[in-house]
């Protein structure tokens, strides 16, 4: 019998979990609630449970056998500064707050993953799951992999899974090498000399010289990069002024870049800075820039890649298994546990007839998926560590 088909009767609870989680989100680093949900379900079915991993992650730990190697799965389970706009009776209860990027189905598909592994679970080693806190800002995968992760919870190997739904339903993706892009980021203040906007020459125009920056930061992609190479480079924010009449002092910008190789991400890391100041210094402005680093390139190993896309080949068949063709410029903290250990991420298929985009105030986490994401795991990790 099928994983999932053994799995049926736990449907209902681990659709209610997914919505309990979805109606009491929690932003990245404070999610108490959502820490505590997720330690006292584990230890209810028997798994031994580290709480504060990372400040808000938990991890859960099973062994049988005798066997001597290990399987880590992650979960992320942070929500967005979002206002949602589903008007579904298990909505947020928290307003300015939503899981609009799925990670709630994420931590719903682990814990399925966790009843069924203690309950029936045939394997020979030990599994650990991780919960991580703050994937969309503070790096929690990072938070968790400094804090000591691989050195109290050894893995032979690491895997993650996020759902898409501009993918079929139950269609699992795989892509050996990049699949994530680089992400950085630069806070930038213009300081000139502010004035009436009728005597332009006693001022120093902090906008002005703001929207050069912003047309020369698009040459760099297209003038820096090797026309084979990939890369992105937005000004998400410029704000200043207040008054049509009045030339400002201060303009602030925020610039976005991304990059899937390690080498462009290093050329706009310096590019980006060198032609702000550069520019800035055309208008006799000052040019302040703070950098926000991101998260880098997500890599997938490629033995742990083919493996993981076996066990999908196996769990739902051929027609339901697809090699992505392209990596995605999104970003995602995942890439610093595989740049700790061999491993892979995945993707999983949400579509359905209300899919709306990842991050958008009318998404939904597509429950029909959960099984099949949670049975997935459950096969991946017995055939990881295979009794015998």
């Amino acid at each position: 019998m099928r994983t999932e088909d053994q799995m049926l009767a736990m449907k209902d609870e681990m659709i209610a979990i997914r919505r309990h989680l979805h109606e009491h989100p929690e932003l990245g680093l404070e999610e108490y609630k959502t820490s505590a949900f997720v330690a006292n379900r584990l230890a209810e079915w028997g798994w031994s449970v580290t709480t504060g991993v990372g400040q808000t992650g938990v991890v859960g730990t099973l062994s049988k056998g005798t066997g001597r190697r290990a399987i880590g799965i992650r979960a992320d389970f942070d929500a967005l500064p979002i206002d949602e706009e589903t008007n579904l009776p298990y909505s947020s209860k928290s307003p300015g707050l939503m899981h609009a990027c799925g990670h709630d189905g994420h931590t719903a598909i682990l814990l399925a993953t966790a009843k069924h592994l203690a309950e029936t679970g045939d394997f020979d080693g030990t599994v650990h799951l991780f919960f991580q806190p703050a994937e969309e800002n503070y790096g929690g995968a990072k938070l968790m992999v400094d804090d000591g992760l691989f050195e109290r919870f050894p893995c032979d190997a690491v895997f993650g899974m996020h759902n898409m739904p501009d993918l079929e339903e139950g269609v699992f993706g795989f892509k050996e090498g990049t699949l994530f892009a680089n992400a950085d980021g630069f806070n930038v203040t213009l300081t000139g000399v502010g004035g009436h906007a009728s005597t332009p020459a006693v001022t120093r125009d902090p906008i002005v010289a703001g929207a050069s920056i912003v047309l020369a930061l698009q040459t760099l992609v297209s003038r820096n990069l090797d026309p084979m190479e990939a890369g992105v480079v937005t000004v998400g924010v410029f704000q200043a002024g207040r008054a049509s009449n009045a030339i400002p002092q201060t303009a602030t910008l925020t610039v976005d870049a991304r990059a899937f190789t390690r080498e462009v991400a290093a050329l706009l890391k310096k590019r980006i800075p060198e032609v702000i100041r550069l520019q800035a210094e055309s208008f006799d402005i000052e040019a302040t820039i703070s950098e926000m680093t991101g998260y880098p390139v997500l890599v997938n190993d490629a033995a742990m890649t083919k493996f993981a896309k076996k066990i999908a080949l196996d769990t739902v068949g051929a027609e339901r298994v697809i090699d992505l063709k392209r990596s995605y410029t999104g970003s995602e903290d995942f890439s610093y546990m595989l740049e700790k250990k061999p491993g892979s991420y995945l993707v999983l298929g949400a579509k359905n007839a209300r899919t709306q985009p990842l991050h958008h105030p009318g998404y939904d986490f597509n429950d029909s998926i959960l099984l099949t994401g949670a049975a997935y795991w459950v096969d991946l990790a017995s055939a990881f560590l295979k009794a015998g």
